[in-house]
């Protein structure tokens, strides 16, 4: 192991970082006719066990493709901070009361009118199983000298990016 790899518990709090700042994903599903569709999500939050919190509508698409096919792909980008995941999961939608009040918050209130009390409110929980991120290993400017570097000497920056991996049944923290 380098000085550079993370150990599985780095890459997985490190992982919950990334999902939790850069917020928002593309939640890609299967449709009827097996066409992948990607529509954007607000994440709420990645828990103690890995699983990543969404709400969502019992009557969406996006809620029936999840259930029919239950697995998902979840994509987050941060161009400014050239920080990408990928989560490949399963997902499940789950009616939970008291998970919907932890993570509840007003902003919400644009896609559910009543709040907690909307009709058909729901969450939707991705378990990942095979998670994969890239980030600038040392910084923003290192990678844009490492960058502009390789363009000069036509060599590939090969340290100019971390990317780490973590698979299994479950990413728990």
């Amino acid at each position: 192991m380098t000085d550079d790899t993370m150990t599985r518990s780095e890459a997985q709090q490190r992982l919950k970082e990334l999902v939790e700042d850069i917020d928002f994903t593309m939640l890609t599903t299967q449709d009827a006719d097996g066409r992948l569709v990607s529509r954007p999500m607000s994440t709420r939050e990645m828990d103690e066990n890995g699983d990543i919190w969404f709400f969502l509508a019992d009557d969406s698409k996006k809620a029936e493709e999840a259930q029919a096919e239950r697995d998902v792909g979840l994509s987050y980008v941060d161009k400014k901070g050239m920080r990408f995941v990928s989560v490949a999961g399963r997902a499940s939608v789950v009616h939970d009361r008291a998970k919907m009040a932890e993570l509840y918050t007003s902003s919400l209130d644009i896609w559910f009118e009543q709040g907690l009390d909307t009709p058909g409110i729901a969450l939707l929980r991705v378990t990942p199983v095979a998670c994969e991120f890239w980030e600038p290993k040392h910084g923003k400017l290192v990678m844009a000298a490492a960058m502009l570097k390789a363009l000069v000497t036509k060599d590939t920056p090969d340290d100019a990016m971390r990317d780490e991996k973590i698979v299994g049944s479950r990413t728990a923290l």
